[in-house]
């Protein structure tokens, strides 16, 4: 197996300086007095705003997990669900958010249970659209971890359908991702969907997409 590998992490955030002029820009673009009492500060709180909401961009997957896998003699489905998880869109840096259901299929390791929504943040909080961030949870927890299959759902409303354009409010995106055992069993992927299914007692069951074809 592997050694968990931390990689250098990536370039700083440009400068606030830079980023606050670049607001004060856009609202001036917009129509607006930047100078005026609603908006003296705004150019600040969104540039160390868009610093939170895009810190994933920042870290790498092996820090959120940073040592914690552990031989742990079990080989069955560990699945953790309804993760909440928000980001900004890359094509028009408008929010999206929603539940991600991460499962995997341990081999003689395991991963401690927290470092699962970790991972689910380092890539939700970046410029992303959601199948990559289901494809990279996917990707990662099975580089990482080494297990005999990974399954990643997102469940997710899109502002940039929402508030603009078509206008749905009421359309959600479903979005999945398999590797190993879990991709390859139509047996294994039941398993992994009658518990993201099964709610909390006297909670209803959570809606999926059929994916036992």
């Amino acid at each position: 197996m592997s050694t968990l590998r931390l990689s250098a992490p990536p370039s700083p955030f440009p400068s606030t300086d830079d980023a606050v002029e670049a607001v004060t820009t856009l609202l001036r673009s917009l129509g607006e007095d930047p100078s005026r009492p609603g908006l003296r500060g705004t150019p600040d709180r969104v540039a160390r705003s868009l610093d939170d909401l895009t810190a994933g961009s920042r870290r790498t997957p092996e820090q959120a997990v940073g040592g914690a896998i552990f031989p742990e003699d079990y080989a069955g489905l560990v699945v953790v669900k309804d993760i909440e998880f928000y980001s900004l869109c890359e094509h028009h840096m408008l929010p999206f958010f929603g539940h991600a259901h991460v499962g995997y299929l341990a081999d003689g390791r395991v991963i401690g249970l927290s470092k699962l929504p970790r991972l689910v943040e380092v890539f939700a909080r970046r410029l992303q659209v959601q199948e990559r961030i289901t494809k990279q949870v996917a990707e990662s927890l099975q580089r990482l971890l080494e297990p005999r299959g990974v399954a990643v759902l997102l469940r997710a409303a899109h502002f940039c359908m929402m508030m603009r354009g078509i206008e749905k409010q009421a359309a959600v995106t479903e979005t999945s991702f398999f590797t190993g055992e879990l991709r390859d069993s139509a047996e294994r992927r039941a398993e992994f969907l009658a518990a993201v299914r099964r709610g909390a007692p006297g909670q209803p069951e959570t809606r999926v997409p059929d994916l036992l074809g």
